[in-house]
């Protein structure tokens, strides 16, 4: 990851980016699978097809594709306030960033799946696309960023479900864990010297979430794991993929 410095020409849903992103571990392990070759012609040479669309990973057996990706990142990123993340170019690192995520959701949902566990209440989607239309600066500017992605609402709803869901799910079997009583808190609070001006209080919060962090690390890894995660395509470093 680059320094803060590095970014400072960036807009800012780019140097919040990593910062917003709860599964940020969940990088694929497994290489790309090799590009499939053009068929031959009859006379013996190779036929370029046209490329409508790439695979860029599969999570139990359920392709992602690159217009999907692109699609649910923008969604992501706007999502996290980063409305001029509706229309910019997304270069191949935001793109490998919000395939981590996507992937990652998608684990964090898949037992919950199973059990059609973590539902959201009535109402509760519909405030989140409400707010997601306030983040896109109102009804026009997100039926412009509709037509451009040749989606529509529904789509949208999908990704803000499964993040919702994804970020319950992983509360309702982690949070608990991740407790840190306050002796634990006055211990870290001695011993962290950045931590020793903050209220024990604050020091407990921040405890806290980096427990609950490394508890998402672990549990999403064991995920990986247990089910089939593939990675298709590789994204170069630097431009577009």
């Amino acid at each position: 990851m680059a320094s803060p410095a590095s970014h400072s020409n960036q807009p800012v849903w780019r140097c919040q980016w990593l910062v917003a992103l709860l599964f940020s571990t969940v990088a694929g392990a497994q290489s790309p699978a090799s590009p499939t070759p053009s068929a031959p012609s009859p006379g013996g040479t190779p036929v370029q097809g046209v490329v409508v669309d790439r695979a860029v990973a599969s999570v139990d057996g359920k392709v992602i594709t690159l217009t999907q990706l692109e699609f649910e990142t923008r969604v992501q990123l706007v999502n996290r306030g980063g409305a001029e993340a509706a229309f910019a170019k997304l270069d191949a690192e935001d793109l490998k960033q919000g395939l981590q995520l996507a992937i990652a959701q998608r684990l964090a949902t898949l037992e919950a799946d199973r059990f059609e566990a973590y539902q959201l209440e009535v109402g509760e989607l519909e405030k989140a696309v409400a707010e997601f239309r306030d983040r896109m600066g109102g009804e026009g500017r997100l039926q412009q960023f509709l037509d451009a992605q040749e989606a529509d609402l529904a789509d949208v709803g999908v990704i803000l479900r499964r993040g919702i869901r994804a970020g319950r799910s992983l509360e309702g079997r982690l949070r608990l864990k991740a407790n840190v009583t306050e002796a634990e808190a006055r211990r870290a609070k001695a011993d962290v010297v950045a931590w020793r001006a903050l209220p024990v209080d604050t020091v407990r919060q921040l405890l806290a979430r980096e427990r609950f962090e490394k508890l998402v690390q672990q549990e999403l890894a064991q995920a990986r794991k247990a089910n089939d995660v593939r990675l298709l395509m590789a994204f170069p470093e630097g431009g577009a993929p």
